[in-house]
């Protein structure tokens, strides 16, 4: 077997379920055999002792002692030669044998005591052909007492043996139908247990020949059609490929806004160019629009940089980053005396960057000091829930300020807008939140504060995987 068959599934599953089968057959062959066997030795030792009881009950004595057989056979084969069943009767003085008895050398026996009962074997002895054989032998002893004289009883053993070769063609042919059925019961069974196997692996095989289209481009996404099992495999392969999409649109969107706010400073420094007037006035427009060039391409670079997020990011506390953020807005507006509010879920945690907490929360705070009378309300609660998921997230900041008009809400939040245009509403933040909150496939949403009588800023984030 090659490496790249050792590490197939479907082989490593069928070469352990055969392993197992076998066993399993093994071990049920091995048992049925030792039952079989051990029934087959009980109904031998219940015959012999049936033989015995039958020459007990059958058979009489002379005034002398000297034992008188049952003039009906027991058993015809008692009567022949050879035949493989033999009695024996151990008498104090004498013995008698069968007609069955002679020839073959019986093993040797001796008195048993009265209503002592012993089943032995295999046991040796020489057939009437001088081959060598064995028998198994049932003993037990008997008295025997007239009616007419009580003091005339004397104690005798009746032995009954019978050869093991009828009992070993028994287990022979046992043997053979046991394995033979068991083996074809076997085949059959991992015939069925490798269909059973192709099936259920064909879900595997299907999320296999998907992510084979996705790599080769005749696929965008993977199906949601898979078993409850594998869901969590094909969202987490989705997510992947839906956060490698964005973050290839956020590069060419960070490239093209960067391109876009390069054309009038170079439109103004090739116009200075063209119609060169004093140089001090040309250098002091160079130097403007130098640093406007400089101050667009950090911002961009910031912008690209707070974009996005990791998948499977561990959690990270809120609280102690709103209330850092909320110390530094305290100073920076202690004229106003703003008092900020918490109400945060126990067990709240935001999974992604720390700096996407710190853009959230410091964006969204900022603006509410920044139009706040006196008071801000930060909530973080649990969001929706979906089983096997961790739970979704809100966090929602108030402010009792002037609120924003709901035709303004569209504007304040619209992507694309230079930093001079997103001063209106609730200032430059905002978009980088909107951005940022989409990244994470959540919604901003800007309402009127229900408790504080301003705006509300609502970011949800998703169920994550």
């Amino acid at each position: 077997m090659s490496w790249r068959q050792q590490r197939s599934l479907q082989v490593r599953q069928l070469l352990a379920a055969s392993l197992g089968l076998i066993a399993f057959l093994a071990l049920a062959g091995y048992a049925l055999d030792r039952a079989f066997l051990q029934t087959a030795k009980d109904n031998l030792h219940q015959r012999l002792e049936n033989y015995a009881l039958a020459y007990a009950d059958k058979s009489e004595f002379a005034r002398n002692g000297e034992f008188i057989q049952p003039y009906d056979p027991i058993d015809p084969r008692f009567e022949r030669p050879g035949s493989g069943l033999y009695a024996e009767v151990v008498l104090p003085n004498a013995h008698w044998d069968s007609h069955s008895a002679q020839g073959p050398m019986l093993p040797g026996s001796q008195m048993l005591r009265p209503n002592e009962e012993r089943f032995e074997g295999p046991l040796p002895l020489t057939q009437i052909k001088g081959t060598p054989g064995e028998v198994y032998r049932y003993g037990r002893g008997f008295i025997w007492s007239a009616e007419d004289d009580a003091k005339a009883e004397f104690p005798y053993t009746i032995y009954i043996l019978e050869d093991t070769t009828a009992l070993s063609q028994q287990v022979a042919v046992f043997r053979a139908a046991l394995w033979r059925y068991l083996g074809g019961a076997g085949l059959i069974l991992m015939l069925l247990q490798t269909v059973i196997l192709r099936w259920s692996l064909r879900p595997l095989r299907n999320v296999i020949n998907e992510l084979k289209r996705v790599q080769r481009g005749t696929a965008s996404r993977m199906s949601e059609l898979h078993p409850r099992e594998l869901e969590p495999l094909t969202e987490s392969i989705n997510a992947f490929i839906e956060s490698e999409r964005e973050n290839l649109d956020r590069q060419r969107n960070t490239l093209a806004d960067l391109a876009h706010s390069l054309k009038t400073p170079l439109a103004v420094l090739r116009a200075r160019l063209d119609h060169p007037g004093p140089e001090a006035e040309l250098r002091e427009d160079v130097d403007v629009q130098l640093r406007r060039m400089n101050d667009l391409v950090s911002y961009q670079l910031a912008r690209a940089a707070r974009s996005g997020h990791q998948l499977f990011a561990a959690p990270i506390a809120i609280e102690p980053h709103a209330e850092e953020i909320v110390k530094g807005l305290e100073k920076v507006y202690a004229r106003k005396g703003v008092l900020c509010e918490f109400e945060i879920a126990p067990g709240a945690q935001f999974h992604g960057e720390p700096g996407d907490l710190q853009e959230l929360l410091g964006n969204l705070l900022e603006n509410a000091f920044k139009w706040a009378r006196s008071r801000v309300l930060l909530t973080v609660q649990h969001g929706e829930t979906v089983p096997n998921r961790r739970p979704g997230l809100l966090v929602a900041v108030d402010d009792d300020g002037p609120g924003i008009p709901p035709e303004k809400v569209a504007l304040i939040l619209q992507r694309g807008v230079r930093g001079d245009e997103r001063v209106q509403g609730h200032g430059i933040g905002l978009a980088i939140v909107q951005d940022m909150v989409r990244s994470y496939r959540g919604t901003l949403d800007v309402l009127a504060s229900q408790e504080l009588g301003g705006a509300r800023f609502e970011a949800r984030l998703p169920p994550g995987l």
